[in-house]
């Protein structure tokens, strides 16, 4: 959950040693600190249990350096677990700057109960949703997620159950499972949603063209939130508008469980895409060699121009420089077009043109990566 971190047991006894002896003391399982100092350090079963009892609902806060900015010391309710590292939830990652490749973070107990309370109502992950430099929430979901919810909410031309009709989600829901239609295929479905009309909350009925995929992802909308916010392709500009729409209208509680189910929901079609690249979808463009030619020629009149005296070395440089990044950008975009879209074959079986789902392609126009 979005307010814990995992806690490594040897940690947390070290960390609550304090409160340790004296629960043992209170207990009568210790009669002096140099007792309860042996007794723990024997970690027996007891210890253990005093332990779970000690760090329960007491908060702690965790800091990555460098702090930048005050979402860099956030606080925590800690979970025992086994192991040596700590664990964090993949939606704080933003606020920390935080990725999985041996980053450091530091532990602190707040010791008073005006600490803990403060910690608790200021400091929690879960307050903390808004990002201080622009006010838009900071807890979007990034990398795996975006692509497992960009993969769901796309549309495929001729999938599976093409021009199929649910008379509810549940129902296309159960389709999907029995494996009749695929999860991009395009579908008419009819939608029962809550929407929220002059501060009041109104149920409405409404019949929807749509995906497999966004009628699945309907279900962990809250109340409140229209259905056509997530009827598009889900890239990551459209998760942060999605998210920041439900804290504007829902509040902090709503898009915190928003968020979460969000991540979860992501991370399971992420894992069922299984989307990798190999060699064959890295697109090499036709234009590619024409553009590197000319590029060539320019390089070497400039060249020429630098032997003559006509320009000094660093005009030189910086137009050599100039003209292989524009050559560069040339390529690049020459390349995400070609791989952009590809002909698909519909239900009636005339050819049209798709968006592509080449993974590279996918990755970069999801937000994913690159």
């Amino acid at each position: 959950r979005l307010h814990q971190c995992g806690l490594p047991k040897k940690m947390a006894l070290e960390l609550f040693k304090p409160f340790i002896f004296h629960k043992l003391q209170l207990r009568g399982d210790a009669s002096t600190i140099k007792a309860a100092k042996r007794l723990v350090e024997r970690e027996g079963p007891e210890v253990w249990d005093i332990l779970s009892e000690v760090i329960r609902e007491h908060p702690v806060l965790l800091n990555r350096a460098p702090t930048l900015h005050r979402l860099g010391i956030q606080a925590f309710e800690p979970v025992l677990i086994e192991g040596k590292a700590i664990q964090l939830h993949p939606l704080v990652c933003t606020a920390f700057n935080a990725d999985f490749d041996g980053d450091q973070m530091a532990v602190h107990v707040p010791l008073s109960l005006e600490a803990q309370l403060e910690a608790r109502a200021l400091m929690m992950s879960s307050n903390n949703i808004l990002s201080p430099a622009n006010g838009d929430p900071i807890i979007v979901p990034s990398q795996d997620v975006v692509l497992g919810l960009y993969y769901m909410t796309r549309e495929r031309v001729g999938a599976k159950g093409e021009g199929m009709m649910f008379s509810d989600v549940g129902e296309a829901h159960r389709a999907y499972e029995t494996r009749e239609v695929d999860l991009q295929a395009r579908i008419t479905v009819r939608i029962n949603e809550t929407i929220i009309e002059n501060g009041e909350k109104k149920a409405r009925r409404r019949v929807v063209k749509t995906t497999v995929g966004r009628a699945l992802l309907s279900e962990v909308i809250p109340e409140g939130l229209s259905f056509d916010i997530i009827n598009q392709d889900m890239t990551k500009k459209a998760i942060s508008a999605t998210i920041n729409a439900c804290y504007r209208q829902l509040g902090l509680k709503d898009t915190v469980i928003f968020a979460d189910r969000l991540m979860y929901t992501g991370f399971h079609y992420s894992t069922r895409a299984s989307v990798s690249f190999g060699i064959d979808d890295i697109v090499i463009p036709e234009q590619k060699v024409k553009i590197v030619a000319s590029a060539d020629r320019e390089v070497k009149e400039i060249q020429d121009q630098y032997a003559s005296g006509l320009v000094t070395n660093g005009e030189r440089y910086n137009k050599v420089v100039d003209i292989w990044s524009r050559a560069n950008d040339q390529v690049a975009k020459a390349m995400m077009e070609k791989l952009g879209s590809e002909e698909a074959t519909d239900s009636k079986g005339q050819k049209q043109r798709q968006k592509s789902f080449n993974s590279i392609f996918m990755m970069a126009d999801s937000g994913a990566r690159g």
